[in-house]
């Protein structure tokens, strides 16, 4: 096993290697002249661009030309590497008809044209601004552009050091490596998992059949050829094989004839990981045919090493994001390894509101929640950086202005928990913007002081910063330090609640509930299912048994604030009895 930087950096020129003949083709541009790619974002038309240096922007739903020239001009001012739209996207050089085409024997002789297509306006804009333009397969997804990119790029998002090879391919590099094997065959492979969905695939692919060209777009063997392979028992066959299997050609429904196949089981151990397949001409030779099982244990071993880089690298990054939102010597370094230096960010807070005892399915649901919250932060803007940190899901988002950074992270947190809905029932504190890495300690403990709030209340509130609930917060902090020292009522609370210890009355909940309703017997009375003039009698009683005059504010704001910071028994509980809706003693 050696070391090295062998992998070339994640430029415009790799990305149209790896996926370049299937999913991308290079329309303008210059390839070679962005240098590696910063990040990938999708374009909004309504919202001002906050791209990384060298993005390479997805321009969902561009068509027209002269808007694409005029985004092209814009990215470039901003340092963008490329522009992908879908295709067809018109070609430099070729007229634009003069009327409708028709049907019809083709008549040698001058050929007429109009004016020249637009085609020559993006090409003069690719030349001015220096963005490459690209087009995306008919048929491809989006999501699924943006999720190889981003895996692509993710590559080298923490730490410098230089990726191990096996078997000389770059760890983990599972283009690579389908590259290779498809070289070793002489044909166009792919590695799936367990689930027949695409994992990576080798260059060559539009020599195979439809089949493997609507996996491809697809990244996932469609179903109708999927159930025909299990109906023919392919599956079972190639999982209980020892080596390669040649397939023969399937039919589908629709009368599409394929490729024979040659597949291989990927196995660590008694495990299957997946398996390699080449869609080929006919059977390959035995020394082909050996390429491909020493293969297999090869991609095992990219794939283990994949399992396990996904579980380092989320580690690694819950250890940065923790060590930035400390603060101290290392909190810039950690913030610079994130792509996060030198920007002011606000710090987001997430978190479930958890049972009193975490079930194993709980921290399940916790680890999911967070994933689609680092997720839907990487959606909002490419240098986002979330990770898990003990029950608590953070989330850096950079802000290109600190005016509105506040109100932009609650309004990026509602989307959120908008989109997970009831399901889950989670709620997320939002911190100021820090500036600095100086300020993001504290950006953090307010989103905390935020988080606590939310997560102990019952109201509907699910999103809030710390100006929101910072009379709240204060009530809590107020009652820790209670707790600490081991303060106990006095005064007219603590005459009541032995009282109503003694005499199993209701008097402390009288009480609370007159101060909670602003003295209206009423309202109060309402409240405890009991007749206003069952309330007042025990207005009363407990206005003589704890001393307490009900007339004076001041007497009251203490009564109020005892009743909400100080436990009134020794367990640490609150009594909160209601009455039945009979009249009790008191």
């Amino acid at each position: 096993m050696a070391t090295g930087n062998l992998r070339p950096p994640t430029s415009l020129r790799r990305v149209l290697d790896d996926l370049g003949a299937t999913l991308l083709d290079l329309v303008h541009g210059d390839p070679d002249a962005a240098g590696v790619i910063g990040g990938v974002a999708i374009h909004d038309p309504l919202e001002e661009p906050v791209l990384p240096r060298h993005a390479l922007v997805l321009g969902v739903g561009l068509r027209d030309p002269a808007g694409i020239a005029g985004l092209l001009r814009a990215l470039g001012r901003h340092g963008a590497a490329g522009l992908v739209v879908r295709a067809p996207v018109p070609a430099a050089g070729v007229p634009a008809p003069v009327g409708p085409v028709e049907a019809g024997p083709v008549e040698v002789g001058p050929v007429a044209t109009g004016p020249v297509a637009p085609a020559e306006d993006l090409a003069a804009a690719v030349a001015d601004s220096g963005v490459a333009l690209l087009g995306l397969a008919p048929g491809a997804s989006w999501a699924q552009l943006a999720a190889l990119l981003r895996g692509l790029l993710a590559e080298g998002d923490i730490g410098d050091a230089g990726p191990e090879t096996l078997g000389g391919v770059p760890s983990g590099d599972l283009f690579a490596l389908a590259n290779a094997v498809a070289a070793l065959l002489d044909a166009p492979v792919t590695i799936e998992d367990r689930s027949s969905r695409v994992l990576a695939f080798s260059g060559r692919q539009d020599e195979a059949d439809p089949s493997r060209v609507a996996t491809i777009l697809g990244r996932q063997v469609p179903e109708r050829y999927a159930r025909l392979l299990t109906e023919r028992g392919t599956f079972q066959t190639l999982y209980r094989s020892a080596g390669p299997v040649y397939l023969e050609p399937v039919v589908a429904e629709r009368g599409e004839a394929s490729l024979p196949r040659v597949a291989v089981a990927v196995r660590a151990g008694d495990e299957i990981l997946g398996s390699i397949w080449a869609a080929v001409r006919g059977p390959l030779s035995d020394e082909r045919m050996r390429a491909l099982a020493d293969a297999a244990p090869l991609v095992a071993l990219h794939l283990l090493r994949v399992r396990a880089g996904a579980d380092v690298q989320r580690r690694l990054r819950a250890d940065l994001l923790s060590t930035a939102l400390e603060g101290g010597t290392g909190a810039r370094e950690a913030l610079h390894r994130l792509g996060l230096a030198d920007q002011p960010v606000t710090v987001l807070a997430l978190a479930l509101v958890d049972a009193p005892d975490p079930s194993a399915e709980l921290i399940t649901e916790r680890e999911r929640l967070a994933d689609a919250f680092a997720m839907h932060l990487s959606a909002v803007h490419p240098r986002c950086s979330a990770a898990l940190i003990g029950d608590v899901a953070y989330g850096l988002v950079p802000v290109a202005a600190e005016a509105d950074g506040e109100q932009r992270a609650v309004r990026i947190a509602t989307d959120f928990l908008d989109r997970v809905g009831a399901r889950v029932r989670a709620v997320a504190g939002v911190g100021p913007v820090a500036p600095d890495v100086a300020g993001l300690a504290a950006a953090r403990a307010s989103a905390d002081r935020a988080l606590r709030v939310l997560r102990t209340g019952d109201g509907p509130r699910r999103v809030a910063t710390l100006a929101d609930v910072h009379v709240e917060a204060l009530l809590l902090e107020l009652r820790d330090l209670v707790a600490a020292r081991g303060d106990r009522p006095t005064g007219a609370v603590a005459r009541l609640a032995a009282y109503d210890e003694r005499h199993r009355t209701h008097l402390v909940e009288t009480l609370r509930t007159w101060l909670d309703s602003f003295g209206d017997v009423i309202a109060a009375a309402s409240a405890l299912y009991v007749h206003p003039n069952t309330f007042r009698y025990r207005l009363r009683r407990l206005a003589e048994i704890g001393g307490i005059d009900l007339a004076d504010p001041e007497a009251r704001f203490a009564a109020m604030l005892q009743l909400r910071v100080v436990s009134p028994r020794a367990d640490g509980g609150v009594p909160v009895e209601r009455s039945s809706g009979t009249p009790a003693s008191f």
